[in-house]
């Protein structure tokens, strides 16, 4: 899968430390726009999600060859097994770090400085090195020696409290999201920072917490708080500020709609043959059909539940009117929208395993997928040999040591 037009980062090499989901993604991002990757993996087990559930059925290569969660975040890199913990790992790392452009990890604050592979450690070797910090809290802070993980940021961060049924308890976010976001912010600073580098020569640390992305999250809600001190609660499906709005029963399944305009609940009305509700005065407006919400779902909801989703769907696409059905992954996959985006990539490799394609689609210099996720390990010989200009017998040596894999 490959094409001729050159991607923007290409040139540029990126050292991934980096384990589980936000830095890969990070990574993975860099390595999607053209970057070299090489990431560093420790010998035998690898990433931690090489050995996380699900795996892809058995292809004849080892386990960890066949985790679904690695190569969600993993492709276009290569792979590199080396224990940190052994000098001569570590010396292998900085020997790598002197002749790259970006550093990715996601180790607890001042693990790395134990291997002498911290960034005051690399920044003397190399002053023009991007190194990103990855962690749950960040480097300052009362925090800042705590783990992160994406469940536990989402308790704190205030995510939970705003997420699931008014009746029920606070539910946390079905996909990592803050993990996942994290990584997207962390190659959008790696970018602003190498654009500095390449004004003033000088690389520098980035510093990016999930916590810190979680609040910045918090978008409008955050800010109607510091201006009125007012605490959301939880809506589940429905949007706090307009309506009609949320998941609605149809006579065989279920329809997600949203009227976000006077304009497009009028239309709805139109929709589904109650043309007088675009006309009560109750529901004039935004803020009134909010406020007479239960009453607008005691007229509209009867008519839905005695048609068809496909029957409400089709009605509402010639209207005009946002709706959805409420897919499963096998739905999601089957939507001739995702489709023709092409949001599925195939590599030919044993088993026929996928990924899911970037969603940067760049007219001039487009995102090709020329590698799968590696096998682990699979570039240790050629990567010390091309770039450290190890022999044979020296490479022979360290693995024999356990040093590599």
């Amino acid at each position: 899968m490959s094409g001729s037009a050159a991607r923007p980062l290409e040139g540029l090499r990126v050292l991934d430390l980096s384990r589980v989901l936000a830095g890969p993604t990070a990574a993975q991002t860099l390595a999607d726009l053209g970057a070299e990757v090489i990431k560093i993996e420790r010998p035998v087990v690898g990433d931690d999600t090489r050995l996380m559930g699900p795996h892809f059925a058995n292809d004849g290569a080892p386990l960890v060859d066949r985790s679904a969660y690695f190569w969600a975040v993993n492709r276009g890199k290569r792979s590199l097994a080396v224990d940190l913990a052994d000098p001569e790992g570590a010396d292998i790392v900085r020997g790598l770090a002197a002749k790259s452009d970006v550093l990715i990890e996601n180790f607890k604050v001042g693990a790395l400085a134990r291997y002498r592979l911290g960034y005051a450690d690399l920044a003397a070797i190399n002053p023009r090195l991007v190194y990103c910090s990855v962690t749950g809290f960040g480097q300052t802070g009362p925090y800042r020696t705590r783990a992160g993980y994406d469940s536990i940021v989402q308790a704190i961060g205030g995510l939970m409290s705003v997420t699931g049924e008014p009746e029920g308890g606070p539910q946390r976010a079905g996909v990592p999201m803050i993990d996942i976001m994290t990584g997207l912010y962390a190659s959008s600073a790696i970018l602003a920072a190498l654009r500095h580098r390449d004004g003033t020569g000088a690389g520098q640390r980035i510093d990016l917490a999930l916590l810190d992305v979680m609040v910045s999250s918090l978008s409008y809600f955050g800010v109607h708080h510091l201006a009125t001190g007012h605490v959301p609660r939880r809506t589940g499906t429905r949007n706090a500020v307009t309506h009609p709005s949320g998941i609605y029963a149809c006579r065989d399944g279920e329809l997600m709609i949203i009227a976000g305009n006077d304009d497009q609940f009028r239309r709805l009305c139109t929709a589904l043959d109650l043309p007088e509700l675009a006309d009560d005065a109750r529901f004039g407006s935004s803020p009134a059909r909010v406020a007479n919400a239960v009453a607008l779902d005691g007229l509209i909801a009867p008519v839905m539940a005695a048609r068809s989703v496909q029957d409400c769907f089709e009605a509402f696409e010639r209207a005009g009117v946002p709706a959805g059905p409420i897919n499963d992954l096998a739905g999601v996959f089957a939507d001739p929208q995702v489709a023709a985006r092409q949001a599925v990539v195939k590599f030919d490799t044993p088993g026929g395993a996928a990924c899911l394609a970037s969603p940067m689609r760049l007219s001039a210099t487009p995102v090709r997928y020329d590698r799968p996720p590696p096998a682990l390990g699979a570039d240790t010989d050629s990567t010390l040999r091309d770039l450290l200009d190890l022999s044979p017998q020296r490479i022979d040596a360290l693995r024999a040591k356990g040093t590599i894999g």
